[in-house]
């Protein structure tokens, strides 16, 4: 199969890009120094010109705070830029991945949401990964929407290296315990999309790793397997304002993955333990 990754640089993307050179496919990896995702033509142009069998869309604006008043160039991206991508594989027929969020939804209750459920975002970046979805359904019938959530892997910016930096500089950590989700490893989310995309199990899916915890509970479990001696605090959303608002239940049933014939993620637990190994290794 030949594939095109976008936001090959990125946290997930360069993972995505790792697993396929495991593979016999052919396959190139694009970021923004290769074209605009936010000019049309610029994406017609290279979309065309390579020719994918299947497109895997990892690039996105996620910087959810500043995206409260960056509105124009977030849209530009998640939405115009998703909605361009996915005309240009309807030019020529490729298959599209679209990597979404748990943040399409408004967070409430405690059961985890499945994914037929109505979105709500109650943040702008939320908002237009939701309409970013709606434009791959729009031009596109050969499509798989990949909702994921607190993402952390060996590359670029996340949640565990954050803590594990402050740990460095801090005796205490305050982090907010009434937001429940579940962490996912972009090396386990990778390999799962490239057994996914080879399919024509089209739709949408939630991918997380098993199992959920809350922010303070996964920051205390990066502290205790990490052998730091920094006490964390936890707190609650009130006590720690952020210009973009999280949901307070992020949790996704895994129920699509199950009926589609996948197999589940290892457990949060298991991948925060291979990730800190390899994050070790890495810096011996």
């Amino acid at each position: 199969m030949k594939i095109m990754v976008t936001g090959a640089k990125g946290q997930l993307g360069r993972d995505v890009m790792i697993q396929l050179a495991t593979t016999g496919h052919q396959y190139q990896g694009v970021d923004q120094d290769d074209f605009d995702l936010t000019d049309q033509a610029a994406v017609f142009d290279y979309v065309n010109n390579y020719r994918p069998e299947i497109v895997i869309h990892c690039a996105a604006y996620t910087a959810v705070d500043k995206a409260e008043t960056e509105k124009e160039r977030c849209y530009a991206v998640n939405v115009n830029g998703t909605a361009y991508l996915a005309q240009a594989c309807q030019t020529i027929n490729a298959k599209l991945l679209y990597i979404s969020s748990d943040y399409v939804f408004d967070g409430s209750g405690d059961t985890p949401f499945e994914i037929d459920s109505q979105p709500a975002p109650i943040n702008y970046y939320g908002l237009t990964k939701y309409q970013g979805e709606l434009e791959v359904q729009k031009h596109l019938d050969r499509f798989f929407i990949v909702r994921a959530s607190w993402i952390f892997g060996n590359h670029g910016h996340n949640f565990v290296k954050t803590i594990l930096n402050l740990a460095k500089k801090q005796p205490e950590i305050r982090v907010v315990n009434d937001q429940v989700g579940s962490p996912t490893y972009a090396y386990d989310l990778a390999k799962l999309i490239l057994d996914l995309v080879v399919t024509d199990k089209y739709g949408i899916y939630h991918v997380t790793n098993e199992g959920f915890c809350s922010w303070y509970q996964f920051a205390t479990e990066i502290i205790n397997l990490s052998g730091c001696p920094t006490k964390i605090i936890p707190i609650t959303s009130q006590d720690y304002p952020t210009p973009a608002v999280r949901p307070k239940n992020s949790r996704l049933s895994k129920n699509s993955l199950i009926q589609a014939g996948f197999s589940l993620l290892p457990h949060y637990r298991d991948a925060l333990t291979r990730y800190l190994k390899q994050e070790v290794s890495k810096n011996s």
